[in-house]
């Protein structure tokens, strides 16, 4: 359920960092690091006065290939809790890699559960 801030008028969307690195981004490393990552995201939030953080889930050395990683799960059990409303990730590729795997979570869990999922960079 998103709030209403109604003293500065806009809503207040609980938000997500979601950051992933794996050990195949090898030459890409360091534009995609962690702090990178976070880097970019925090600019975005910083830039939406409405974006409220409430957590950031980080794995760190996990394959994007599939969906068995411990920041991404621990995500979902605060999606099932309602900590969450919207997700954001540097570019999808940080999100998965698995077409069709991420394309059941942004097509049906993520929209079933009233979740945003905002990719900064294509």
């Amino acid at each position: 359920m998103i709030k209403i801030n109604r003293v500065n008028s806009y809503r207040n969307i609980r938000v997500a960092k979601y950051i992933r690195l794996s050990r195949e981004d090898g030459d890409d490393r360091e534009s995609e690091s962690v702090e990178n990552q976070r880097d970019i995201i925090d600019n975005y939030i910083q830039g939406h006065k409405e974006l409220i953080e409430v957590g950031e889930y980080v794995d760190d050395g996990f394959t994007g290939t599939n969906f068995n990683r411990p920041g991404f799960q621990k995500m979902l059990k605060d999606i099932e809790d309602e900590k969450i409303d919207c997700i954001i990730t540097k570019d999808l590729s940080r999100f998965g890699r698995d077409h069709i795997d991420t394309g059941y979570y942004l097509e049906r869990y993520l929209p079933a559960n009233n979740i945003r999922y905002i990719a900064i960079r294509g």
